[in-house]
């Protein structure tokens, strides 16, 4: 391997030599249009080449990896994942690489939609308060990734250094309402999840491949919440989705949504249909598009599921606009499914068509509570209700609970965002509402509130109708 010095003179030379060829005479010159995730730039419009001007910044700073958990990120544009570029098929791109004086490391970059040696990495390397500059045709279409790959290469991508740049075809990419930047990638910190404080890069954990967060677009809640997508019925939109490793295959999935196609492993010419779940490798990205039928909210998993529950891969596509009951009704009816003979037994209050029989025992309600908590609730607030420390508050012994029985069963029917103090440590995180009838609401709150020490009181389907009527 060179030294750094030597590469340096390398990239000297390079910019040198570029600007005596005159790289890119009778091209017209644009700035490129940078953009933070989610954020894509517009599609390219025009028909001719160009000469597009890059200029992207390394900058490390401390930020937040999740609630009261700081890590001290390197970027490219000051966010993770970095910047996403946007070029046409046959530009001449002349890229400047520009890294802040106060970093402590050099950087380089290694864009995946180069050809050339190290993709730009060795023409690239750039001390702290320096800038390179080098040139590259965009040869060929697609989506891809870009990381440093100044040594040691895996530190410098672990600690957020990664990001897309799309080479649009020259006749363009099919037109979309919306379109949207997500990027996958997992952290390795010497503390395990949800331990506060600032939470160094641990390298031991990264060898072994076992990382502590697994992440959209840079942290824990990047995209859930406020910060989640928003789209509208009837909305066709296009997913430019990336893996920025450094280690782990994301199997990239949307909750209650079927991509209609995807451009397998970022390229452009083979399309797949009606795909579920698409891979997506480390250092690889694909492109999903698919159309909004009916109004909600969307989960965006990898589905490698614990990753998503229990490490952080998750996010949200809020959808508004009016329910297409034919494309999904949603729950119709609820009853008590008897196998030895008994039939199946509406639950009153659950359905317009349901059987009056007498309100539930305060024991059925807990036999089906324990079922619906196992069904909704477990993953977040774990099998003995403890929760997950800095991201999902407890259940057992939780004072937030015990308070107030009526707001209780307002989170469960309505959802719960922001703030929230439980048993002295404060919570900010989103509790999507949960679609459940009255009788249900009623059965998983009297088990809760009944279970693991807790001693809170019961809740009835008429206590949840109440609460329904008041908005």
């Amino acid at each position: 391997m060179k030294s750094p010095v030597f590469t340096r003179t390398i990239a000297l030379g390079s910019i040198i030599l570029s600007r005596s060829l005159g790289l890119g005479q009778g091209l017209p010159v644009e700035e490129a249009v940078l953009t933070t995730a989610p954020n894509v730039p517009p599609p390219i419009v025009r028909s001719h080449k160009a000469k597009v001007v890059v200029n992207l910044e390394t900058l490390e700073f401390n930020g937040r990896l999740s609630d009261g958990v700081e890590y001290t990120f390197w970027t490219f544009g000051g966010t993770v994942p970095g910047s996403f570029i946007r070029v046409r098929e046959g530009d001449l791109v002349e890229f400047h690489l520009n890294n802040h004086p106060s970093s402590k490391m050099p950087h380089n970059i290694d864009l995946h939609a180069v050809t050339g040696p190290g993709g730009g990495a060795a023409s690239s390397f750039t001390a702290p308060g320096k800038t390179s500059t080098f040139s590259f045709t965009a040869l060929n279409p697609g989506l891809y990734v870009y990381h440093c790959a100044t040594a040691p290469v895996g530190m410098h991508i672990a600690n957020g250094m990664y990001g897309l740049i799309l080479v649009e075809p020259e006749e363009g990419l099919p037109p979309v309402d919306k379109e949207f930047y997500v990027m996958q990638s997992e952290f390795y910190t010497k503390g395990p999840y949800g331990e506060e404080g600032n939470q160094p890069f641990s390298m031991e954990k990264a060898l072994t491949e076992i990382p502590d967060y697994v992440v959209f677009n840079g942290s824990v809640g990047a995209m859930v919440g406020d910060n989640a997508i928003t789209a509208s019925v009837g909305d066709k939109v296009r997913l430019y989705v990336g893996n920025g490793g450094p280690n782990l295959v994301s199997s990239f999935h949307v909750i209650g949504e079927i991509f209609d196609s995807v451009y397998v492993e970022g390229g452009l010419s083979a399309i797949n249909r009606n795909v579920q779940t698409t891979m997506v490798p480390a250092g690889g990205s694909a492109i999903v598009d698919f159309a909004l039928e009916t109004s909600g909210t969307y989960i965006l998993v990898d589905h490698s599921i614990f990753r998503a529950f229990n490490k952080g891969a998750i996010g949200m596509l809020k959808v508004d606009g009016p329910e297409d009951k034919l494309v999904y009704s949603g729950k119709q009816e609820e009853g008590i499914y008897l196998p030895e003979g008994g039939g199946i037994q509406q639950i009153p209050g659950d359905s317009a068509s349901a059987v009056s029989s007498g309100p539930l025992s305060k024991a059925e309600r807990m036999e089906m509570g324990e079922r619906i908590y196992a069904q909704n609730c477990l993953a977040c607030h774990q099998p003995t209700g403890v929760g997950i420390p800095g991201a999902f508050p407890p259940l057992a012994g939780s004072d937030y609970l015990a308070a107030d029985k009526s707001r209780a069963i307002g989170v469960v029917i309505n959802g719960l965002q922001g703030e929230i103090a439980v048993n002295g440590t404060t919570y900010n995180g989103v509790m999507p509402a949960v679609a459940l009838g009255d009788s249900q609401v009623a059965s998983v709150l009297t088990y809760v509130m009944n279970t693991w020490g807790n001693d809170y009181g019961e809740v009835t389907a008429m206590d949840v109708t109440q609460k329904r009527s008041e908005h």
